[in-house]
């Protein structure tokens, strides 16, 4: 009798980084992410503008990143499987996100 799957994961080690990876494509462009960080930006952020980031730790996804969009957070940086971003991680994020405003 062979074992069915409970979930549907290549490896667990790899989860945080491969729904970051498809939550971008599924995003069609919208979503930007920061090179060498497990973070995200929208790609229309506008130079007038103060923006908003948010975070929080990985195992519900997409969580945070999900909140990135219009009307919404500019920007989200994110951590392992429940646990913060590091202070780099909240740092690049944020530094890609600004515009000049704050």
């Amino acid at each position: 009798m062979s074992r069915k799957p409970k979930k549907l994961l290549n490896n667990p080690n790899d989860v945080p980084a491969e729904q970051l990876e498809g939550l971008i494509y599924a995003c069609g462009g919208k979503l930007v992410k920061v090179d060498g960080y497990s973070g995200v930006f929208r790609h229309d952020i506008k130079p007038d503008q103060v923006v908003v980031v948010t975070g929080g730790g990985s195992g519900h996804e997409p969580m945070f990143a999900g909140y990135v969009g219009k009307g919404l957070a500019d920007a989200a940086a994110l951590g392992e499987i429940f646990a913060s971003p590091s202070p780099d991680i909240i740092i690049e994020t944020t530094k890609m996100a600004h515009k000049g405003q704050g």
